[in-house]
């Protein structure tokens, strides 16, 4: 079952959807900037969804926002752009310029002032504040951004390319794991601390309150779906369809229950970093399904390409997909995911005996994040491995691997049973990835048949030689 059935035909049918597509931080702030600028969080700087933690922070509109996709497109390549929805969650406040800050880049802007909402939200219409109330027929933020879109459509030049972006908040990865996945309400024993202070089994009511919080996220996206259709639709009455690609995306994936956990993102599992992504437009063969592995550090990089900008002028890490959705091409195998942890300085007075350094505290005193919920993952998908190599930045210096074409609801960590030699490499790799910029995040991973190195996996061979 899908609840989103209209886009699946329109856009992934219709096109490409990539079955490997992650997230390089699984948290809106980080996430959404990287999508923007094409980078990684360690060269964007946005750490969190805090303004300290740069989240459209005055330092990031000084440092990055005028190099994002959108503000090239705009001033390089001679787009018309129109963005609605969610920017990023600081967005409006009063330290980062208020509703009447106007990001470079974006001929229309229809700004979400913060985090998402439904109801009772303002929006910055071109730098100018307008309050929405409750009432469903005008009010529905999904609805809204839907038909803010469709006047775009109506009012802008057919004499320049155009590109729009709308950015829903209703609930994010629409394939996140059902709360009955193997994973599902499982002790995570083997895993970082965080993960085993969950209390497994969980409680009937707590199992009952995520199948109930799981049913309204989906009955959320119905309204996106139709969005979408609207969207597809009026493209296609305006004669524009052929000509124009559309993408389908997320910033990140949700947990559910999953090893115990109650309702967040945040975490270096499959659950929290894989998203949908789904491509439809000119030269791109429908029906198609991709194993490659993409990142949303490369949205930006493909639209540029589309838009025939020379993606190598950008500081960008990820690299355009374009040439693959058109032609099979030899692509990347590894991406790295990071995230860096929160925690309070104070205990919770609800948790006394877990102290200071965790946050997002449940009442049943199971906590979503910490400082030292500190990572960076090499995610590697190759025809030879699919796995997940992760490093802690505690003093354990905790690592976790997953053979997830083996062990896909990562229920086993064989960090332990790997062997040496696959662990100094992968450690190196990971070093090397925290530190990339541009051109070197690109460079071969471990398992690319452009590397020398080759590697076994519990006596098996799963590397290239050459």
């Amino acid at each position: 079952q899908n609840p989103l059935p209209k886009t699946k035909k329109l856009i992934g049918d219709a096109g490409i959807s990539f079955r490997n597509a992650f997230v390089a931080s699984p948290l809106c702030c980080p996430s959404r900037a990287s999508i923007l600028t094409g980078k990684y969080p360690h060269n964007h700087h946005v750490i969190n969804n805090t303004l300290e933690g740069n989240c459209s922070s005055k330092a990031w509109q000084k440092s990055e926002e005028a190099h994002t996709f959108p503000a090239l497109l705009r001033d390089s390549a001679g787009y018309q752009t129109f963005f609605a929805g969610k920017y990023l969650n600081q967005y409006g406040h009063s330290d980062a310029g208020g509703v009447e800050h106007v990001p470079p880049g974006w001929n229309y802007w229809v700004g979400l002032e913060k985090n998402s909402k439904y109801y009772n939200y303002t929006l910055s219409i071109n730098g100018k504040a307008k309050t929405h109330g409750a009432d469903y027929s005008k009010d529905y933020l999904t609805d809204v951004l839907a038909n803010m879109s469709l006047d775009f459509l109506q009012v802008k030049s057919s004499f320049q390319p155009f590109f729009m972006m709308v950015s829903t908040p209703a609930p994010h990865s629409p394939w996140t794991a059902a709360p009955r996945d193997p994973n599902f309400n499982v002790h995570g024993k083997d895993k970082h601390w965080l993960i085993r202070q969950a209390k497994t089994p969980m409680s009937n009511a707590s199992v009952q309150f995520l199948d109930d919080a799981f049913r309204k996220r989906w009955r959320t996206l119905l309204s996106v779906d139709d969005l979408v259709e609207k969207i597809v639709k009026r493209l296609e009455v305006r004669g524009e369809l052929d000509n124009t690609y559309i993408f389908f995306t997320s910033d990140n994936g949700y947990h559910m229950g999953q090893f115990s956990l109650p309702l967040d993102k945040r975490q270096l599992y499959e659950f929290d970093i894989r998203v949908p992504l789904m491509v439809r437009g000119p030269n791109i063969k429908p029906n198609q399904t991709s194993q490659m592995l993409v990142a949303n550090v490369d949205l930006g990089p493909t639209i540029l390409d589309i838009a025939g900008y020379n993606v190598n002028k950008t500081q960008m890490d990820g690299m355009s997909f374009l040439p693959v959705m058109v032609r099979s091409l030899l692509w990347r195998t590894d991406i790295l995911v990071e995230y860096e942890g929160e925690g309070s300085n104070v205990s919770d007075p609800a948790c006394p005996l877990l102290g200071p350094g965790v946050s997002e505290c449940f009442p049943d005193c199971v906590c979503e994040d910490s400082y030292n919920n500190t990572y960076a993952c090499v995610r590697t998908v190759a025809p030879s491995a699919n796995l997940q190599y992760c490093e802690f930045d505690d003093n354990q210096v905790f690592v976790e691997v997953y053979n997830v074409t083996a062990d896909p609801y990562q229920l086993t960590n064989i960090a332990a049973s790997i062997g040496q030699d696959f662990l100094e490499k992968m450690n190196h790799r990971v070093m090397m990835l925290q530190s990339c910029s541009g051109q070197s995040c690109r460079t071969p991973g471990v398992y690319d048949p452009r590397s020398v190195r080759s590697l076994r996996l519990n006596g098996k061979h799963t590397g290239y030689d050459r």
